[in-house]
């Protein structure tokens, strides 16, 4: 095949996803790797004195046709995957980090940032360059630069290995989720299911030539099962194969890798001269130390925890008089939470499913960024998409300009991992005086259409939307000159704040009046619901932060300390959770062999980000509260000074500038109530 024909190769402004086939990947890869290699090269061989524009500026708009070819790469194998691009995975992930190693272990190159870095404050620099310049050097410093040559060798062999353990460790979780099914044949098994459900149910069956039902470990069919089925011995049974998930000792065991990535993260962070990995990344976070993350999680688990046990005790006694069950285990939570809900708030999910039909969610948040950030959704169709089940938008301003590409993937299927993430195709960049625009996605797993219903969303799934829009508006509305500073590359525990803040519209009687109608009569929801969303939304808020402050300690007991002792994964597990364990243990379960978030993602280290940005996201929703939830000055600063600026800045000195103050802590206990 010649590589000229690779339509990869080619210049490409939208992903030409209808040309490309499996077999383009790997030899674009290795072309796309010697494209960049050569650029490399021709700022080491430059015998010009090294300036920031001729270095750093021409490292940063380096690799491009590499960073698109991985982009569409590496977001087909999250969304449409296949045995094929599975095993192309496996071969190009070592080419890739073997590149980056070469990269950032070149002497020559970095002496020349080196010398940039020694004068940065004679330089006219902005502040964006000064910010480029600063992380240009970390990443080398802290990527090994400064290392002797054995150590640099050692890295390399770490960071190959851990490239192909984290794929390891994705793809068997997705191998466990796709073998698992439980088919029911007798209609009383599925007592207490609502009647979308058993539909989509058998939806599943058919399409997999079955009678009967088939519920599966996708969420949108193990939540409604969990929260409706009548019959707790399938409860049970479903919550263990999902609690189980590649912790069962067969093929697809995961209990071997986390041992092995947790090993040798803590060993890179020791080669680099940190005392853990958790030290190793959080020097680039806003919380900068574990110490500093294990008192910030404390603090709120001080706060928490009261209000849990109190809580988990009225589910208990509720349970108790409801069905006579003694002791509440992990399959009964859902079940119970969900009928508790209904006699207080006299609200359940089914009452709202019919005001979500996706179609009207999506016009719902296109329509709230249009009256926050004057932006205009345009569904295009003459976009290449890697499934049927995609759809595209132009994004354009108020007076036409074009913003974005927006693509948006909804539904599960069985080449998609599970969750809800925001990615992009392409990012964005000003290079030679044209301000190149973004190319953004969401892709989530929410519940599909069926013979005799729309898609219609639970109130969950509604603020997964608008979160991961939040995220992708970040991406949208990016404005920076350099590419590595673009959109979501902030820091980690800062990315976390549009997404989260954008779920605040979803409990506004303003907001869901524009979206929120019954897909049979068009009515508008009615305000007596409304209310009663706002008022359940602190529903048994205790036990969910304390659940969200369970995984954060689990993360950080795995990668703020020496691992090396740690044999037994339940065990260590079992021991982390102890302070926040509400239900009695189940010995068949782990979290962490499917914990993919920090195993696979990007958060190790990181997952209490979800918390301290909802310190900022309260706290910044309480400034718009007080303006107007639909302020355009409000909304304006938010977009100038958090949106567009993406890294370019400290993201405390930028959360400033649009609320006048640092974040109160107080804004997030008191809106989970908390606190008075």
């Amino acid at each position: 095949m010649s590589l000229t024909s690779n339509p990869l190769l080619q210049d490409f402004n939208e992903a030409p996803f209808n040309t490309i086939k499996d077999e383009h990947f790997k030899p674009a890869f290795i072309e796309a790797i010697q494209i960049n290699r050569n650029e490399i090269d021709a700022i080491t061989n430059n015998t010009e004195a090294p300036t920031f524009q001729n270095t750093i500026a021409s490292l940063d708009y380096s690799g491009q046709q590499l960073d698109r070819i991985s982009s569409v790469f590496f977001n087909l194998n999250s969304a449409e995957t296949s045995e094929a691009i599975q095993k192309i995975a496996q071969e190009v992930s070592p080419l890739l980090t073997a590149f980056s190693n070469d990269v950032t272990l070149n002497e020559t190159l970095f002496e020349r940032i080196k010398s940039i870095y020694a004068q940065k404050d004679d330089l006219d620099l902005s502040v964006e360059e000064k910010t480029l310049l600063e992380k240009k050097y970390k990443s080398f410093a802290r990527n090994g630069a400064n290392l002797p040559e054995d150590k640099k060798s050692r890295l390399r062999e770490i960071d190959t290995a851990l490239a192909k353990l984290k794929l390891s460790f994705g793809e068997n979780i997705l191998a466990e989720t796709n073998s698992y099914e439980l088919h029911l044949t007798n209609e009383e098994d599925l007592a207490g299911v609502p009647a979308s459900a058993k539909e989509a149910f058998a939806a599943e069956a058919a399409s997999r030539n079955k009678e009967g039902w088939v519920v599966t470990l996708d969420y949108p069919s193990y939540i409604p099962f969990m929260k409706y089925a009548d019959y707790r011995e399938l409860r049970k049974e479903l919550s263990l194969a999902f609690g189980s998930k590649a912790f069962k000792g067969n093929e697809y065991d995961n209990q071997k890798n986390v041992i092995e990535i947790v090993n040798l993260r803590h060993e890179r962070a020791q080669l680099l001269g940190y005392d853990t990995h958790a030290h190793f990344v959080l020097e680039e976070r806003m919380a900068q130390t574990p110490a500093k993350v294990k008192d910030f999680l404390n603090e709120l688990l001080e706060k928490a925890k009261p209000a849990a046990e109190r809580e988990f005790a009225q589910l208990e006694n509720f349970a108790k008089a409801q069905d006579g069950i003694d002791t509440l285990q992990k399959w009964d939570g859902a079940y119970y939470s969900e009928k508790l809900k209904k006699e207080l708030f006299n609200l359940d999910d089914e009452q709202l499913k019919p005001y979500f039909k996706l179609e009207n969610v999506i016009n719902g948040v296109f329509e709230v960024a249009t009256r926050l950030f004057g932006l205009q959704f345009e569904q295009v169709t003459d976009v290449d998409v890697y499934h049927k089940d995609v759809k595209t938008y132009r994004v354009t301003d108020v007076d036409g300009n074009y913003i974005s590409l927006f693509y948006a993937d909804f539904h599960p299927r069985k080449g998609k991992r599970g969750g809800a993430w925001m990615t992009s195709f392409k990012g964005q960049k000003i290079e030679n005086g044209v301000n190149e625009r973004p190319h953004i996605s969401n892709v989530c797993n929410f519940t599909p259409s069926t013979p005799s219903k729309p898609s219609l969303l639970t109130f969950n799934e509604v603020t997964t939307l608008f979160h991961e829009f939040g995220h992708g508006l970040h991406g949208m509305l990016a404005n920076t000159t350099y590419p590595s500073l673009s959109g979501t590359s902030v820091y980690w525990d800062f990315v976390e704040l549009p997404s989260q803040v954008l779920e605040n519209w979803c409990y506004e009687k303003e907001a869901l009046e524009l979206f929120a109608t019954h897909y049979e009569t068009g009515e508008v929801i009615p305000m007596e619901l409304v209310q009663k969303i706002k008022d359940a939304a602190t529903f048994q808020e205790g036990m969910q932060t304390l659940r969200q402050l369970s995984f954060g300690l689990l993360d950080m007991s795995w990668h703020g300390q020496d691992p090396s002792n740690i044999t037994d994964v339940k065990a260590f597990e079992k021991e982390a959770f102890g302070n926040t364990a509400l239900y009695p243990d189940t010995p068949e379960t782990c979290m962490s062999t499917a914990f993919a978030h920090i195993f696979q993602g990007g958060y190790s280290s990181g997952y209490y980000s979800y918390k301290w940005a909802e310190v900022l996201d309260a706290d910044a929703f309480e400034y718009f509260k007080e303006q107007g939830i639909f302020n355009k000055e409000v909304a304006t600063k938010f977009k100038d000074h958090v949106l567009s600026k993406g890294g370019t800045e400290d993201p405390m000195t930028l959360y400033k500038r649009f609320r006048g103050q640092e974040p109160k802590p107080e804004a997030l206990l008191k809106r989970a109530g908390l606190i008075d």
